[in-house]
């Protein structure tokens, strides 16, 4: 892991919107899917994940969940419920009412808030099978209230026949009980437009590979997406009070992700910085995907040293990293001061898997720095919220002349009268307020 001066440190990073080549090809499929339906998942099916399906074989079973359970091991099952119970227990806390205002006039002000009626959750078979983000995905909107959740996920999974069976009990213990067995772009277009086996969604959630995230961007507008996932990304905060094996620990759990992950301390002693890269470099080589979080470290880890604690935090608030640990003597005394993380984790033994897998709080958070304008996966991913109002006479012969005058400054002419005609009508009826 190269250490660089705070000054001397540029990490691009910059969102991955394809090739001309990928973009085509994606807008085929989808307007494929659209027109064809079934016909074109099952070719596409066959296609790219070399799977022969009818249609009515798209739509995985009940018994193939049941079945699944059999694959696994009893702890798994045990872990997994423990996270889920944890899991919704802290998004229950996110839950909020619609409200009312009666003012004295008799107005009524207020918020209605009502669940989306049916998500797409997507779950992706690449490189390796992600049964936490099952979780993560289903429970909040679950817990918002949505009536109808959909899951699909590639035939096969990382290359083997068949839905790995971690995902399908995750999705059994989640509550899930509409999954179809149908990936890729394809995947997206039938959730977003529908065909006759599987109903369109009002939103789109989950992450994918770069044909699932540009078929999001493809559908966005006829559906909701929750975003364009970027690669993980951590940043450890630290000063000589850290452990060394910790933080390297710690950033190479999400270089292990992805060969573009990003892994960054920056630290505020030169010591820990030359400790924490000799323990990359000796934990690297106990990893089994140490080739991917090797190529992570070297194309985008690095060590920065900072003259100070605030320049140091500045640096922090400039990456606006996905995960942030604060690895320093008081940390609490700095979260104060971070304004851009998507998730934070305080102390030392507040390591990001705890959050990845079971702390509570959702997992699927803003990369790519948009931390600075985005927020973590919530409830009010899976709501819709419609405003209220009912005026009184009253308020409108008080307001009127202010609502036209508004009006009629923006060249409206059509406004100010469906003003005007009322109070005209009452005028000649007396006015009376109600």
């Amino acid at each position: 892991m190269r250490i660089v001066p705070a000054e001397e440190f540029d990490l691009k990073r910059e969102s991955d919107y394809g090739t001309p080549e990928q973009n085509e090809a994606v807008k085929e499929i989808v307007r494929n899917v659209r027109r064809e339906g079934d016909a074109a998942l099952l070719r596409y099916t066959e296609q790219f994940d070399n799977t022969k399906l009818t249609a009515s074989g798209l739509r995985v079973q009940h018994s193939e969940l049941m079945a699944a359970y059999d694959e696994v091991e009893e702890s798994f099952v045990t872990a997994i419920r423990s996270a889920a119970e944890r899991i919704r227990s802290y998004h229950q806390k996110q839950k909020r009412s619609s409200w009312m205002d009666v003012q004295p006039d008799g107005s009524i002000l207020g918020q209605i808030i009502r669940p989306l009626q049916r998500v797409g959750v997507y779950v992706p078979g690449g490189k390796a099978a992600y049964p936490s983000s099952v979780l993560m995905n289903v429970i909040p909107a679950q817990v918002a209230g949505v009536p109808e959740i959909v899951m699909v996920t590639p035939p096969a999974t990382g290359g083997t026949e068949g839905i790995n069976p971690y995902i399908l009990v995750a999705a059994a213990e989640a509550g899930v009980t509409e999954i179809y067995r149908v990936g890729g772009a394809q995947a997206i277009a039938a959730l977003a437009y529908g065909t006759a086996s599987i109903a369109p969604v009002d939103k789109i959630c989950g992450p994918g590979n770069i044909y699932v995230a540009l078929a999001k961007r493809e559908v966005y507008g006829a559906v909701n997406i929750d975003s364009i996932a970027g690669p993980s990304e951590i940043v450890v905060l630290a000063d000589d009070s850290a452990e060394a094996a910790y933080a390297a620990a710690d950033l190479l759990s999400q270089a292990e992700h992805d060969e573009m992950a990003s892994a960054v301390l920056v630290t505020t002693s030169a010591a820990l910085a030359k400790a924490v890269s000799a323990e990359v470099e000796r934990q690297l080589e106990l990893l089994p995907r140490r080739d991917i979080a090797r190529a992570s470290v070297d194309s985008y880890g690095a060590a920065i040293v900072a003259r100070s604690m605030d320049e140091a935090i500045s640096i922090v608030n400039k990456l606006a990293p996905e995960h942030l640990e604060i690895m320093t003597e008081d940390p609490m005394g700095i979260l104060g001061r971070i304004e851009n993380a998507g998730a934070i984790f305080l102390g030392p033994y507040s390591s990001e898997p705890v959050g990845d897998y079971f702390a509570g709080p959702n997992h699927i958070i803003p990369t790519n720095g948009t931390a600075r304008f985005s927020s973590p996966v919530d409830l009010d991913d899976f709501i819709k919220k419609s405003s209220m109002i009912y005026y009184s006479k009253e308020a409108l012969l008080r307001d009127g002349e202010t609502i036209m005058e508004l009006a009629r400054r923006e060249g409206l002419e059509g406004h100010a009268r469906a003003i005007e005609i009322r109070l005209e009508q009452e005028s000649q009826t007396g006015g009376n307020s109600e």
